[in-house]
């Protein structure tokens, strides 16, 4: 019985000291991503809101953790004419677009990063 309590021991401390090593080599997997690098928000060039004539809030499922946030936001900025801020805490998304979107077309971009979207109310539809 103690040798089986000193194996487990030793494994405990081998794993402890496998991941301080992981972390200094920034390979640790810390975030519920599985990412130990902290994601950067890409910027929309045209920062405009009155470019923006159409308005939605998005109800977004999946995300956990600020990295999943910043990885929506750059997902709903890089669709063409779209401008969209996260509340992670309301798992929303407060998106700006020139032109009409679908809501097809954002769960499509959200699914092909894993994120679902649960909801899609327009807000304005704008005046073309």
């Amino acid at each position: 019985m103690d040798t089986l309590i000193i194996i487990v021991g030793v494994l405990l401390i081998a794993f402890a000291l496998w991941q301080t090593v992981q972390r200094f080599r920034g390979k640790a997997k810390n975030s519920c991503c599985g990412s130990a690098e902290a994601v950067t928000v890409k910027k929309v060039e045209d920062t405009d809101v009155s470019h923006y004539p159409h308005h939605y809030l998005l109800s977004i499922d999946g995300m956990m953790c600020s990295n999943c946030a910043k990885t929506v936001e750059n997902t709903l900025n890089g669709m063409p004419g779209v401008w969209g801020r996260v509340n992670l805490g309301k798992k929303e998304a407060d998106v700006l677009t020139k032109t009409p979107v679908e809501s097809a077309s954002f769960a499509e971009a959200l699914q092909k990063k894993s994120y679902t979207l649960t909801g899609c109310k327009v807000l304005s539809e704008g005046v073309q």
